[in-house]
């Protein structure tokens, strides 16, 4: 089959499958704090020793990026920053005080919004009072989101002071037309400059962020903005389809579908992209994601080590993830946990001494059955059952292996190298929670 009778045919509303069971299909209804907190004690006691992963979600913006499906906040008051500092911190005392002592943070991560728009003295203090008043471990995997346009050079020398050694640049494209459309600016020698001054530094891993599909964006625009990225040479590249979700994300509404390169043309890009990337010598990591065979990224993915949290994928596996801040997420293994989702309500939580845990799910052994089958086939392109392999599955794989994307052996499927563009249409066949309940209005972005 044609590779544009494939995208009509598997171009669907699907999951990212950062989670199983994903985010709408979480059971509400029949969790608490804590119940969460329990669990996670557990989960401790069993693993400490392995250390834990750290989220640290800081919201602000000064101004709006209309593409965007983050959680933000949009003000250019920095007077926000302490007091939202001061929540974190006490947020994450109460973890400390529920697990009864600081955990040893093997992998930390500021995401946003836009991290760098907190000073770097504050984030000093926030970081240097999390850590014990001393840098990281030297082994732990610290890294941050930073905007090309404001990051500064203090910026970059406080954090690698403190143990950070990668940073992720959100480029998205250089197209002047497409940054007015979604008011995102940056130049390729702001990008120069500021790459290079991470790497005389001592940065040891820069990530670019690009997005294909995005409004206004056309075949010539994109190659030329890969063409200026692998100049660069970043040691890892994300290449994301922009989900368009103006139902949840209302600046998404600034355009409309006219805007957006649809169908055939938006996976051209995607096809044109990968291919570039490619053959600059980029391989390619799981989904939307592709390193230079130095980078942990790569090696990891070699050494099947591979992992995948709501951070991404990462070169760490810890069976905790505490999410600090706004919206974030938490996991423990067997359960997850979402901080309220307004800055208003986040900080009401934490001055009344309560943990900001506002939704969640346990998981059932089945829950954990797949989520392992789905984490395997993200990070390791296969998935091998104990058992012989569902009925279900195996009829809702038929028609991927028809056309060459999955093929099973036995008790394994595995994803064949035309699947690896439809990564997330074969994780649905596994996911029971979404057969069992069709969503009844649009949940998802395109998987393409």
């Amino acid at each position: 089959m044609e590779a544009a009778e494939l995208l009509r045919k598997y171009n669907i509303a699907a999951p990212r499958y950062t989670s199983y069971p994903t985010v709408p299909y979480w059971d509400n209804e029949n969790f608490s704090a804590t119940q969460w907190k329990r669990r996670l004690v557990t989960a401790y006691g069993e693993h400490k020793d392995e250390g834990i992963s750290l989220y640290i979600h800081l919201p602000f913006c000064e101004s709006l990026c209309t593409y965007c499906g983050c959680n933000t906040r949009i003000t250019k008051n920095h007077g926000v920053e302490l007091p939202y500092i001061d929540a974190l911190l006490k947020e994450w005392e109460m973890y400390c005080a529920l697990l009864g002592e600081r955990p040893k943070i093997k992998e930390i991560h500021l995401g946003g919004g836009t991290p760098t728009f907190f000073s770097a003295d504050n984030l000093k203090q926030l970081l240097e009072t999390i850590a014990g008043a001393s840098k990281f471990n030297d082994d732990a995997a610290c890294s941050f989101e930073g905007h090309p346009d404001n990051t500064t050079a203090d910026h970059l020398q406080v954090l690698y002071n403190l143990g950070f050694k990668r940073v992720s640049f959100g480029i998205q494209d250089f197209d002047p037309k497409v940054q007015f459309m979604i008011n995102r600016y940056q130049t390729p020698e702001q990008v120069l400059k500021i790459t290079e001054l991470a790497r005389s530094i001592g940065y040891q891993s820069i990530n670019y962020d690009l997005i294909y599909g995005l409004p206004g964006q056309n075949m010539g625009g994109l190659i030329e903005t890969i063409n200026e990225v692998i100049a660069l040479k970043p040691d890892r590249i994300a290449f994301y389809s922009y989900a368009h979700v103006p139902w949840i994300k209302a600046g998404q509404r600034h355009f409309t579908e006219k805007d957006i390169p649809q169908g055939d043309e938006k996976f051209a890009l995607y096809q044109q992209g990968r291919e570039m990337l490619v053959a600059a010598g980029y391989e390619e990591i799981g989904m939307d994601h592709f390193a230079l065979k130095t980078d942990s990224l790569y090696i990891a993915s070699e050494e099947g080590k591979l992992h995948r949290n709501f951070m991404g994928y990462t070169d760490q596996h810890t069976h905790i993830l505490l999410g600090l801040g706004v919206s974030s997420i938490s996991d423990c293994g067997t359960a997850f946990a979402q901080n309220a989702k307004t800055v208003e309500e986040y900080k009401k939580f934490i001055l009344s001494d309560e943990l900001a845990v506002q939704k969640g799910h346990l998981l059932s052994e089945e829950d954990l059955r797949i989520r392992r089958q789905i984490l395997d086939l993200m990070c390791q392109s296969e998935t091998c059952f104990v058992d012989d392999i569902p009925a279900a599955v195996v009829e809702r794989l038929q028609p991927m292996i028809a056309d060459r994307l999955v093929a099973i052996r036995n008790k394994e499927v595995k994803i064949l190298p035309l699947g690896k563009s439809f990564l997330r249409n074969v994780c649905m066949a596994f996911d029971e929670r979404l057969w069992q309940q069709q969503p009844k209005t649009q949940l998802f972005s395109a998987a393409i």
